[in-house]
């Protein structure tokens, strides 16, 4: 209870922050720079050599491929019959495809199961989550923003990503042990920055303007997200046999709020920005009530 209520803490802070405190000019891209560069490239490297990869481990990965995959074919389709515009269909792929597995999915998985959580987190995020942002995410941008995808940019974001080189470097460790104790009290610390100041960083860029015209399309975006897609997964799961922490940690993963780099890459492609940021904020909130009850309904380990 105590962590959750650490991340609800830092969620209201930067929420009251943002509105009341005048903070200075900059500090939520520096903020997300320590996150993005240190905290969690030494996070994964703390955590990564210690996890055992088994024959299950798939299952966070294609999560996160059937989460992305179902909003393209859903929206795709419902766009067109509902007659949204391009720029509408796009937003919500992006948005409601894409999870916040990061930035609030680790701390919320550290703290609803702690650090082998916490560690299955990580697994679903940086080989699941962020390459299909990189690689995926820029075709539907670019598709629908009436650009064409450049495959030299994705492989670049992809392998100069920090925290991608760390899982690169974290997996090659793990082939010869763990690292030294002493390594490890340098790691842990660092990482354990991210959780504060992410969550911080998330409510600091709160932001709930619901536009004309919009709740349907809202409607349908967080139904996607927050409760169809994660079915969808447990199904998937169930149906071929992945259980304990594994089924549980995906599932949850597929069910996190909405991926705030998405909110900025269709707001870069200008693929309806009022409308992404409304699912990004409504999607933020609800999914502080979705992922505990989610997590109470799933198997604990």
């Amino acid at each position: 209870m105590s962590a959750l209520l650490l991340l609800f803490a830092c969620l209201v802070l930067g929420i009251a922050v943002a509105r009341w405190a005048k903070p200075p000019a900059g500090m939520v891209p520096g903020i997300n720079w320590w996150v993005i560069n240190v905290a969690l490239p030494a996070l994964v490297l703390d955590l990564i050599p210690g996890v055992t990869f088994d024959a299950q481990l798939w299952f966070p990965v294609a999560a996160m491929a059937i989460v992305f995959g179902g909003a393209w074919l859903l929206f795709g389709l419902l766009g067109a019959r509902l007659g949204w515009s391009r720029g509408r269909i796009g937003a919500l792929i992006l948005v409601c495809g894409l999870g916040n597995t990061s930035f609030m999915g680790y701390p919320m998985m550290q703290a609803l199961h702690g650090q082998a959580g916490l560690s299955l987190a990580v697994v679903a995020d940086q080989l699941g989550t962020f390459p299909l942002l990189a690689s995926a995410g820029i075709v539907v941008a670019s598709i629908y923003a009436g650009r064409n995808p450049q495959a030299g940019l994705i492989v670049r974001r992809i392998l100069t990503f920090p925290a991608f080189i760390a899982l690169i470097a974290g997996i090659a460790i793990g082939r010869f042990g763990d690292w030294p104790a002493a390594i490890h009290g340098v790691l842990a610390p660092l990482g354990a920055t991210l959780t504060p100041l992410a969550l911080f960083s998330v409510g600091m860029q709160f932001r709930f303007r619901l536009g004309e015209k919009q709740s349907g399309a809202l409607v349908w975006g967080l139904g996607w997200k927050l409760l169809l897609a994660p079915l969808m997964c447990w199904l998937l799961g169930r149906t071929l046999g992945v259980g304990g922490l594994v089924l549980t940690i995906g599932v949850l993963q597929a069910a996190m709020a909405p991926m705030i780099s998405a909110a900025i890459l269709a707001d870069e492609y200008e693929l309806d920005p009022p409308l992404a940021n409304a699912v990004l904020g409504a999607g933020i909130v609800l999914s502080l009530l979705t992922i505990p009850l989610g997590s109470l309904l799933l198997p604990p380990g």
